[in-house]
């Protein structure tokens, strides 16, 4: 168990280096129905560097939700769905959720890995159509998951930190 943890902290920092750098360096991505003739490597870096993330992060996903343990990143089960309702009265009080076992902070983290997944999908997508008709629709609903995961990302970080917080004040 303890080397599947390894290989599982080793993709999540990867996942999360390197969806960090796509992040950072897509304004500067000019991609509309294809890649261009004039393409530079950052455009050719964020293609390739984003199927490697779709596929990292379909191996990470399965890891973290095989054996039994999706409730945890998706609480909506009943014996699990009240534990984000308690989570979410909590912050409205003042109280920090608990990060293990499901719950606000397992919710936003399935949230999230489904965002990854689906950026990466709608990437392959947009990449598979380029100079096609559906090219445009591929890229508009890229740039919309992109930006979901931009925002659970942003979420995540918050949650990480307070989860941080309370080590740090036991």
């Amino acid at each position: 168990m303890a080397a599947a943890a390894g290989g599982a902290d080793r993709q999540h920092l990867a996942v999360a280096l390197v969806t960090s750098w796509l992040v950072v360096t897509s304004p500067w991505i000019g991609m509309l129905r294809r890649i261009p003739s004039g393409a530079g490597w950052l455009d050719y870096a964020h293609v390739a560097l984003g199927l490697v993330v779709l596929a990292i992060g379909c191996t990470y996903a399965w890891h973290c939700t095989r054996d039994g343990r999706w409730p945890l990143y998706f609480p909506v089960t009943p014996p699990h769905a009240g534990q984000v309702g308690r989570d979410v009265a909590g912050l409205l009080r003042g109280r920090v959720p608990a990060s293990e076992g499901g719950g606000l902070f397992g919710l936003i983290e399935g949230l999230l890995l489904v965002a990854l997944l689906a950026t990466g999908a709608t990437g392959a997508a947009w990449l598979a159509a380029q100079g096609g008709e559906l090219a445009p629709g591929w890229r508009d609903a890229h740039i919309v998951c992109a930006r979901l995961l931009i925002g659970l990302l942003v979420a995540h970080v918050i949650t990480v930190s307070l989860h941080l917080l309370d080590f740090v004040r036991d």
